[in-house]
């Protein structure tokens, strides 16, 4: 299958841009880097066995150092290359999960490269189910390391512009898989020892319980350094500003340069540049959410405001991304 890559996106055109995976993976063999969609987001990835390519995405992200990579594999059937004393319960996750949005992170095999870990002794291990990272994986024939393909600390990309608008001039050779399906990274389950629940994500506390039982929530900085899990983390430029329903019309009213995502339309009256209505249903706001805060990015407003969702658990990853990429506190 060939895929359109950057020089087929709204007409830019780009030295060295291929329109076939085994391109792409002739690169990732040759040390270089590929962003390639994922069903989460777009990943920029490096063979996880080079440490100089490795080296290559911290350096592009201005990611710090010691921070984990994930890891992404073809099949589980590889989990034992990346992993020592893997757990039954691992292996039923992925038996379950896999392919599809569920980091594992397990004991690391020796020959696993510091660069990808951190330096910890265990390693984030997934098998995506987007087809275009599917093909790439095969095509490769091993692990691809791969955070999300963004400046450090900013929005993750969910389609294939994303990417290009973030890297400019710098950006590698992009793969288009067009939207991301679920469009929040993924889940990260550590089985260390107890299971220990440290980024929510699609696949739920509730639906990995089914499977091996009690799992807990990891307290902040308890349990390995894993992606994604910094205080501010996902943040637009734009400063941005969670605020409760109940002062959301008031709030965006008082100032016509604050633009708004909402859980539901504009109030009468309302004149500041951009007011996003996402609607109430958690998947569809999840999926929309990084494209959402891009859109109000670039609304030129002086401040953001975030209307805080529900609750509810099917609303668990939605809140952990807003929490961080959004101030709390009360509106000046």
């Amino acid at each position: 299958m060939s895929v359109s890559a950057c020089s087929a996106i709204a007409g830019r055109t780009s030295a060295g841009a291929s329109t076939d995976v085994a391109a792409a993976a002739a690169r990732l063999r040759a040390g270089e880097l590929v962003a390639f969609p994922t069903e989460t987001v777009y990943g920029l990835g490096a063979d996880a066995r080079d440490p100089v390519a490795v080296a290559r995405i911290y350096a592009l992200k201005g990611r710090p150092p010691g921070h984990p990579l994930i890891v992404h594999l073809a099949s589980a059937a590889a989990l034992d290359d990346w992993a020592r004393d893997v757990p039954a319960a691992a292996r039923a996750l992925a038996a379950r999960f896999w392919p599809g949005p569920l980091t594992l992170v397990l004991k690391r095999a020796r020959s696993v490269p510091d660069a990808v870990t951190g330096g910890q002794d265990s390693v984030g291990l997934r098998v995506p189910s987007h087809p275009v990272a599917r093909e790439l994986l095969a095509a490769f024939g091993g692990g691809v390391a791969a955070p999300s393909a963004n400046r450090y600390g900013r929005v993750s990309p969910t389609r294939a512009r994303h990417v290009l608008d973030e890297f400019g001039a710098d950006a590698p050779l992009v793969l288009d898989g067009g939207d991301c399906e679920v469009g929040l990274e993924s889940t990260i389950l550590a089985l260390l020892d107890e299971p220990l629940l440290l980024r929510p994500g699609h696949v739920t506390r509730a639906a990995l319980e089914a499977v091996i039982g009690p799992v807990r929530v990891a307290r902040a900085g308890e349990g390995p350094r894993a992606p994604g899990t910094t205080q501010s983390h996902y943040a637009p430029a734009t400063g941005a500003r969670l605020v409760p329903g109940v002062e959301l019309a008031a709030a965006a009213s008082s100032d016509a340069r604050r633009a708004v995502l909402a859980l539901g339309a504009a109030p009468p009256g309302y004149a500041g540049p951009l007011w996003i209505d996402a609607g109430r249903d958690a998947v569809r706001y999840a999926h929309d959410l990084y494209a959402n805060l891009r859109r109000l990015d670039a609304a030129g407003a002086a401040e953001i405001l975030v209307e805080a969702v529900p609750p509810s658990a099917d609303w668990d990853a939605v809140r952990d991304r807003l929490a961080r990429a959004c101030k709390p506190g009360t509106l000046p």
